[in-house]
């Protein structure tokens, strides 16, 4: 028997423009549909659909403005000064939010993380850092501080000055460089923890110094307020900026969502698929240094075949040591019958080292980030053919 010459494959689907109140699920399956006639190829059982986090947000019409942003941080900070910390440095991610902060807000301190952000956005590099005899570990800069030894640096690929942009956009606000989350204190006690990643632990630290309140970036619009969009779980994280006065939310009912989907496509074609949301994919860029994941989750929801991590065998280990005396189809028919018969769990074996320890959702999620991109190319589907198969399969 030939050996099959192909393995997983994934397709950006292109569909309609999406608008607020569409029916995603149908224009969803609507677009795989057509795929499959345009191609003459079929959905099968263990496919999996993505769905950009952005569509389905966007059919939701889950958006909110700064004036909502404003309404929500008045009422957990009626009075005083709001301290921000760790915010990263993005026009897109935190520039609409910083808005809408800074208008529900007395005044506004921000700290920075230096020399860059949790995501990898470097205000200055490890070398300019050093040459300067600054223990980012130890010492506090006021911006002027941090001018006097810096200049003024712009970012790698946007060009921007992120001290300057948030000065101006939190009205005026006073900024300072620290690593340590307890510096805000000495400027504020209302304080929002706007990192992503690390952010319970900022609220932890802030809590131990005596914060009373502290909430983070989750902790806001995870309710609507005055009409406004809002994610139950997240709040304002993994927003994007919509225009000058709203941002677009990360998706809310998102189990609901998948599961939808999953079941129409089921009725359409009687294929059992996966289906998962995603945002962005979890890598970082090698020449800035910036981790992409700036969405709390690589993937909001997704079903239940997506669960769990990848079950493995490094197959150029076992080729190399196990069957390196053999060649051809010896080889071949020695490496399948080796992957027909591996553990049914192999987390902690050693047949499984060098593979990719990262769960299934993000890996995919990845996957479907990568191949739909963030810009015109017009595919917020993306069809993954084959990514449970191995090299066994037929």
């Amino acid at each position: 028997m030939s050996m099959r010459t192909f393995g997983t494959q994934a397709v950006g689907i292109r569909t309609p423009i999406i608008r607020e109140g569409d029916n995603l699920p149908g224009i969803v399956a609507d677009a795989l549909l057509a795929y499959c006639a345009e191609t003459g190829s079929k959905l099968c059982d263990r496919d999996i659909v993505g769905v950009t986090e952005a569509v389905v947000a966007r059919a939701q019409g889950n958006y909110a403005t700064a004036a909502q942003i404003a309404a929500d941080v008045r009422a957990k900070f009626p009075s005083g000064p709001v301290g921000v910390v760790f915010p990263i440095l993005s026009r897109n991610r935190f520039a609409g939010v910083l808005k809408g902060i800074a208008a529900g807000a007395d005044s506004l301190v921000i700290q920075l993380s230096y020399p860059s952000d949790e995501v990898g956005n470097r205000l200055v590099s490890a070398e300019q850092l050093y040459l300067s005899g600054v223990n980012p570990y130890t010492d506090v800069l006021t911006e002027e501080e941090f001018r006097a030894r810096f200049g003024s640096p712009k970012h790698l690929f946007t060009g921007v000055d992120y001290l300057e942009l948030y000065r101006t956009v939190g009205n005026g606000a006073k900024i300072l460089l620290a690593n340590d989350a307890g510096e805000i204190l000495k400027h504020a006690q209302n304080v929002i923890a706007a990192d992503i990643h690390s952010r319970e632990q900022t609220k932890r630290r802030l809590r131990s110094l005596g914060a009373a309140s502290p909430i983070g970036l989750d902790d806001l619009l995870n309710h609507s307020v005055n009409g406004s969009g809002y994610n139950e779980q997240y709040g304002l994280l993994g927003h994007n900026k919509t225009d000058e006065d709203r941002v677009k939310l990360f998706p809310h009912s998102c189990v609901e969502f998948v599961e939808t989907v999953q079941k129409l496509l089921r009725e359409k074609t009687g294929a059992h698929v996966e289906v998962l949301i995603y945002g962005d994919g979890a890598f970082k860029d090698p020449v800035g240094g910036i981790w992409e994941l700036a969405d709390p989750v690589v993937s909001p929801a997704f079903t239940d075949g997506l669960a769990g991590l990848p079950n493995e065998i490094k197959l150029k280990m076992i080729a190399d040591n196990e069957f390196g005396d053999k060649q051809g189809e010896e080889a071949r028919r020695a490496v399948v019958e080796r992957i027909q018969k591996k553990h049914a769990q192999l987390m902690g074996k050693s047949d499984s080292l060098g593979t990719t320890p990262r769960y299934l959702s993000d890996l995919v999620g990845s996957l479907c980030d990568l191949a739909s991109g963030s810009g015109d190319k017009g595919t917020p589907v993306v069809l993954v053919k084959g990514y449970f198969d191995n090299y066994a399969s037929e």
